[in-house]
């Protein structure tokens, strides 16, 4: 395919990606881009950031560099692209030495139009004296928070990238993230010189995510309740905190019929490569991993991400959920934690080798998460005001809170009895042990110390330990109480125990787990096939996917490189007759139509 140099926008992302408008910001930054200004862009996953520089990547002459720290990632962005006629390649480790000088020798002859390039390979002297032979169209730094020591994912690489602005001045560089609040924004500003650059910044909402989160209450059988009446012969992602509890959950849901995979730094690179894979290649696949499965999942339709256990902070919660339905169909954000979550991020925040003003900062962190997975405000609220971006206040109608509003009781005695027990055993030991006192059980440990004997054993029969581990999770939660890691887990009494304990003020605590109702929200249906006009068009659905998946394995490429699901949703709810009508449906460009048009006309012909 020839370089499309300086043709309109528009009519590139009409002819080439097959879509008919710009969302959001994307037509102002792409204008903003081609006039050769800089900018930093933060958009959500699955908003259309690589638009941003892929289309003027095809106005401008020349090739555009963009930076990503993730090889699979670069893989399908370049698969994806060359489905479209346009001419992209890498420049990773997974090239040989040939190879790559291949690659430089395009990049120098003005025979590509996009090259992703790793962070490693960006810094070496040899590559930067390569592109300083080609013409350049612009530079695009993909996952910019990684340049923020404050961010969640900071890679110590992306702060050489100053030398980009000393050494191209007249170059636009563009910096792209999904996530960063407003500490890490400044530092991206800093550490790239986007001090004379534009800052866009588009809404963090994702109306497509449905968010809940629920007590720990046998996680992995909650997880299997939620698979089986929700998400069975989806793609998702399950995150655990530890390899150990990977393994363990891969092997629970093999056992219950599900096609689960692990993923977690203690595999071997080939295996984790492989499962990788299989993850973007195949359908209905389910990934149990550790933050290892981390940034750039490309694959746009995963249904479901499951938290079995609390995420480091809001950042990273925000992140990992946006990983499911970025093709913008119906998707679940489902989590359970547990009190033992939030002492274990205590811990490793104790324990990490950070200075005392980061340990301090991760704390903060933790409370803001904390607060997010206790409210009883609507959580698309709480997860927007934390970005710093205002909520209408009402409503959103797609999460627990929302679908079915936090019922509270008057727990001022539940606490009182609580925090009595924290100062009767000197405040010196843990959740489980005090929730054994007011239980009246006696174990060796209350034996040994003559808890047994305390006025505070045996007052508190009238809730059961799950209900207690409530009670605990929302004192700690609300700061009537603490956990003192120095202390290995001591709950102490805070500063704001004695109002309550003297009875000048009431406490009231959320109600799911007293009063044992379910802690599903109300049953819709998610998912794909909730898009489909007609039920009995499901048929006919599955036979595209099914065609969809046997062209990309022929190709050795994911099926979402060929179509989105929701582009054959599109195709099943318009049953195109002719290519006229085919090149009108959502994400058919010219390429795909020329390539797959006629076959999958000929699918929907004989399914009538």
């Amino acid at each position: 395919m020839a370089v499309v140099s300086l043709q309109k926008p528009l009519d590139i992302l009409h002819s080439i990606f097959g879509y008919s408008s710009f969302r959001g910001q994307q037509s102002e930054i792409i204008d903003h881009i081609i006039n050769g200004k800089d900018a930093l862009i933060l958009m959500p996953t699955g908003g259309g950031k690589s638009l941003c520089y892929q289309i003027p990547a095809l106005c401008l002459p020349g090739i555009a560099v963009v930076i990503s720290p993730l090889i699979a990632l670069m893989q399908d962005q370049v698969e994806s692209l060359n489905q479209l006629g346009i001419r992209a390649s890498v420049l990773n480790s997974t090239l040989s030495a040939s190879e790559s000088s291949e690659v430089e020798k395009k990049m120098r002859n003005d025979d590509l139009d996009i090259v992703y390039v790793s962070p490693e390979r960006l810094n070496t002297e040899g590559f930067l004296s390569n592109i300083e032979k080609c013409r350049l169209a612009l530079f695009a730094i993909d996952e910019a928070h990684c340049v923020s020591q404050w961010g969640h994912d900071f890679r110590p690489e992306y702060l050489e990238f100053s030398k980009l602005q000393e050494r191209f001045p007249s170059v636009p560089r563009i910096a792209l993230t999904a996530t960063a609040d407003d500490l890490t924004r400044q530092d991206i500003v800093k550490h790239l010189g986007l001090e004379n650059g534009r800052i866009f910044i588009s809404s963090f909402d994702r109306p497509n995510i449905r968010y809940r989160v629920m007590s720990k209450d046998n996680e992995k059988k909650q997880l299997l309740t939620f698979l089986n009446d929700e998400h069975k012969g989806d793609s998702g992602i399950v995150y655990c905190i530890s390899r150990n509890k990977v393994m363990e959950v891969t092997k629970y849901l093999k056992e219950h019929g599900y096609n689960a995979l692990p993923y977690h730094a203690g595999l071997n690179k080939d295996k984790r490569n492989k499962n990788h894979d299989h993850f973007i290649k195949d359908d209905e696949v389910i990934m149990v991993a550790t933050i290892a499965f981390g940034m750039g999942i490309n694959k746009p339709d995963v249904r479901f991400v499951a938290h079995l256990d609390l995420p480091k902070s809001v950042e990273s919660y925000y992140q990992e959920t946006g990983r499911a339905g970025r093709d913008g169909l119906p998707s679940d954000a489902w989590m359970v934690y547990g009190i033992e979550d939030i002492v274990k991020l205590q811990q490793f925040i104790i324990r990490s080798n950070a200075d005392a003003e980061h340990k301090m900062l991760e704390f903060q962190k933790l409370d803001a998460l904390i607060g997010f997975v206790e409210t009883v405000k609507c959580r698309r609220q709480v997860l927007l005001e934390y970005f710093g971006e205002k909520h209408s206040g009402k409503s959103c109608n797609n999460c627990d809170n929302c679908l079915e509003p936090v019922k509270t009781f008057d727990g001022t005695i539940a606490v009182q009895k609580a925090l009595s027990c924290i100062y009767r055993t000197e405040q010196m030991f843990g959740v489980t042990h005090l929730i054994n006192i007011l239980l009246g059980k006696e174990d060796e440990k209350v034996k040994r110390f003559n808890h047994n004997k305390l006025s505070t054993f045996g007052i508190g029969t009238e809730y059961d330990k799950s209900q207690w581990k409530s009670i605990f999770r929302q004192i700690i939660a609300s700061g009537l109480a603490i956990i003192d890691m120095e202390s290995y887990g001591a709950v102490k009494l805070s500063a704001n125990s004695n109002k309550i304990l003297r009875g000048e003020e009431k406490v009231y605590l959320r109600s799911d787990v007293m009063d044992r109702k379910s802690t599903k929200t109300k049953k819709t249906s998610t998912g794909k096939r909730s898009i489909l006009t007609n039920a009995e068009d499901e048929n006919l659905f599955q036979k595209l996917r099914e065609y969809r998946l046997s062209l990309a394995k022929e190709q050795g490429i994911p099926p979402f490189v060929i179509f989105h699901d929701s582009t054959l949703i599109e195709i099943v709810n318009k049953k195109p007759s002719n290519l006229k009508e085919f090149s009108c449906i959502s994400g058919v460009g010219k390429s795909k139509l020329e390539r797959y048009g006629n076959s999958f006309l000929e699918i929907i012909k004989e399914h009538y």
